[in-house]
């Protein structure tokens, strides 16, 4: 094969092999110094340290169809007579949605002399207005609906919840935020299976009113398929401890007690009690068929608010929980998979790491030849970028297995995303590993469901300030990564190395951007993009 090479021409593919495998001037030239230690060695171990949490996806697949027989979706039982039920709606500056939310709520189908209703209002602009005139308009129709308006927000979503509880007559509870749109039969597909007394809450599937209105809203509602579908799923039939969401589930009042009532000192307050009440030994119930629709983040700005309180507040739920877990009676395989869930967002430091030694770690394998790097590389990243693809495949084969292969399409813009989303939670990921409080920022929402709707996005815009600009540079250090591999020839990186520069460039821009379009089309538009003080919506 070399004497054949050797002759080759000094361009296209054979050149390309003669130069990689063939030649062998340099051979034995090269030694490992401590310099190349000293960069190699922890770029390896955040490499094998994404590749455990990427092992973990693939057994989560494995988990969910070895386990399928486990899940029943009908109650094994049901109620005699049906119980008091409250649903609790807390809100907070959600103008533009709360009457879709009241119109739903009080359409559910269920005996009013059983029911209640709590608008639990921390708002602190027009939507106190809006909220309490709607409410009265539904209490003269006969609804059993009640508005509790708080002015200190002492707690945030956690205080609004346990104030509301403290008041409540229901035996057991529904939380629905004022994005969601629950349909009016999802109460009594859901009641019936805590006829079981062990049942502590039951969660149901969120689905998307606004699933096609970007490629942005697009790629959102696949990351929620995931969570909800392989995830849920895997968790719930293997018997392993999961999460109430926040919203559309419902709670046994004494499960919430039982675990120590609703307590505000993480911001995802719902997966704290989730496994305060599991250990304490309630049951968790998810329905996959019992949908709820909702409302997904049309902006960058507010879909990376989310991501950062979501990754922020399971960091401060692992620090919290995690000696919990280790000191209960629970099973060995229940708390490394408490281990893999709560600490996940790890990955974005890590992410941060690999990404700063990435082109000097390049530079000095450079020497040691291609295909021991890819001896090592295509193991690694099998397991940690390749099963990214696999989970939402899956994921989205289940849900939709006429439609699946389009996901094929999104795929590498899901990647990207995942990628530009490094900078926003590794900040919100180091304020948890470093004690640092804030406050729990809301999604904003604004009731656009088509595409082509106009929205009232800038009543909560609130612009980024550092943080776009420098995921800009991060995706111009990723360009010039491109470029060293093309000037050595290395042409089998450069694929993953594009994902990295379009999610860092995608998620800095649409950051910058957000808005300037509407000020474009119409300059006489309210462009006022402060958000009411003294709660910011921006990250």
């Amino acid at each position: 094969m070399a004497a054949s090479l050797a002759f080759a021409p000094q361009n296209g593919l054979r050149h390309y092999l003669k130069m990689q495998y063939a030649d062998q001037t340099f051979k034995g030239l090269y030694h490992w110094n401590l310099f190349d230690a000293s960069l190699l060695l922890p770029y390896f171990a955040v490499m094998i340290w994404l590749a455990l949490y990427g092992i973990h996806r693939y057994t989560m697949c494995y988990q969910y169809f070895k386990y399928r027989k486990n899940y029943d979706p009908n109650p094994p039982r049901h109620f005699e007579e049906l119980p008091l039920v409250t649903i609790q709606l807390p809100i907070f500056n959600e103008q533009f949605v709360i009457d879709r939310l009241l119109e739903a709520v009080c359409a559910i189908e269920y005996p009013r002399e059983k029911l209640e209703i709590q608008v639990l209002d921390d708002s602190t602009d027009e939507t106190v207005a809006v909220a309490s005139g709607i409410v009265n308009r539904y209490a003269a129709l006969g609804h059993p609906i009640v508005y509790i308006h708080r002015t200190n927000r002492h707690g945030f979503k956690a205080g609004a919840l346990d104030a509301g509880l403290k008041v409540a007559k229901g035996q057991f509870v529904a939380i629905f935020d004022a994005d969601f749109v629950p349909p009016p039969g999802w109460l009594m597909k859901v009641i019936h299976h805590f006829a079981e007394p062990e049942i502590g809450m039951v969660q149901t599937r969120w689905t998307h009113l606004n699933r096609d209105y970007s490629m942005l809203t697009r790629i959102e509602a696949i990351l929620l398929d995931g969570h909800f579908v392989l995830e849920h799923g895997a968790r719930v039939r293997s018997g392993e401890f999961f999460n109430f969401n926040g919203t559309a589930g419902m709670w046994r009042r004494e499960a919430i007690s039982g675990g120590g009532g609703w307590q505000h000192d993480t911001l995802t307050e719902d997966t704290d009690l989730s496994y305060r009440s599991q250990i304490a030994g309630w049951k968790f119930k998810y329905l996959p068929e019992v949908e709820c629709p909702s409302e997904l983040p049309i902006e960058m700005t507010a879909f990376k608010t989310q991501q950062a309180r979501w990754a922020k507040g399971l960091i401060q739920t692992s620090i919290k929980i995690l000696p919990q877990v280790f000191r209960s009676n629970t099973s060995r395989r229940n708390k490394i998979e408490s281990v893999y869930h709560l600490t996940a967002n790890l990955s974005y430091p890590l992410m941060v790491v690999m990404s700063v030694l990435l082109i000097p770690a390049m530079i000095c394998r450079f020497y040691q030849g291609w295909f021991q790097m890819l001896l090592i590389d295509v193991p690694l990243f099998t397991a940690s970028t390749f099963s990214i693809a696999v989970f939402y495949l899956m994921s989205e084969r289940e849900l939709y297995p006429k439609t699946w292969k389009k996901t094929f399409y999104y795929l590498p813009f899901l990647m990207a995303l995942g990628i530009g989303l490094t900078v926003t939670n590794t900040k919100a990921v180091m304020e948890a590993l470093f004690g640092i409080k804030s406050a729990f920022v809301r999604t904003p929402k604004y009731r656009v469901a088509q595409k082509g709707e106009k929205s009232q996005a800038a009543k909560y815009r609130k612009r980024l300030k550092l943080t776009p600009w420098i995921e800009l540079l991060f995706g111009c250090y990723f360009f010039a990564a491109i470029l060293y591999t093309f000037s050595n020839h290395n042409y089998f990186t450069a694929p993953f190395l594009i994902l990295f520069v379009i999610g860092y460039w995608y998620t800095g821009l649409m950051s910058l951007l957000q808005g300037r379009f509407e000020r474009w089309r119409n300059p006489d538009a309210n462009t006022d993009e402060s958000s009411p003080k003294p709660f910011p919506v921006g990250v």
